[in-house]
Parts: structure tokens; sequence; C-alpha cells
């Protein structure tokens, strides 16, 4: 029996330790980037011209950033409602 105790004990361990690493979520709801919509987006989106045009229909925030590949500085933040068109972003990243 205590075999089982501890068997189950170390399950109950690793389970504990390795739900935090779960995957993160994609943010609901679509990101409209120069007219191109993108549902449930994540990660990182490049501009097709300029000014960039983005629209943020998602439950979270977007960053547009002045250099491809969402590098570079943060040159606008759009909340969850919010749209822009910006003169220097080139790639807008979402989580």
């Amino acid at each position: 029996m205590s075999r089982i105790t501890t068997a189950l004990a170390a399950l109950a361990a690793a389970g504990a330790v390795l739900a935090p690493i779960a995957p993160a979520h994609a943010a609901g709801g679509v990101l409209v980037i120069d007219g191109e919509p993108y549902f449930d987006p994540s990660g990182c989106y490049l501009g097709e011209r300029r000014p960039l045009v983005v629209e943020n229909h998602t439950d979270g925030p977007a960053y547009v950033f002045s250099s491809p590949y969402c590098d570079g500085d943060v040159v606008d933040v759009l909340l969850p409602g919010d749209s822009a068109v910006s003169e220097f972003g080139t790639s807008v990243f979402v989580r």
C-alpha cells in the first residue's frame, strides 16, 4: 500500500510542477492588419504597407513595433477595441 501512496504522491508532485508550463493561449477575437483579418491571433504579424493600419478586436493588447519581426521600439499599444494608423509601424505582436 505504501508503494501506491508513494507513486501517487510522486505523480501529484510532477503534475504540480508541470502545470505552470502549459502553453500560452491565443488572444480571443480578431486582429485586422492592413485590412487582413487574423482570427484568434498569437505572435508576430508583419504589415504589408505603410502607413500600417491596425484594428484590435481581441481581448488583449496589441503592440505595434517599428521594425519587422516585432523588433525595435514599440511605437503604439492598442487596447481591446482600439484602432490606429501608424506611420512608423511595421509589425504587430499579440499574446
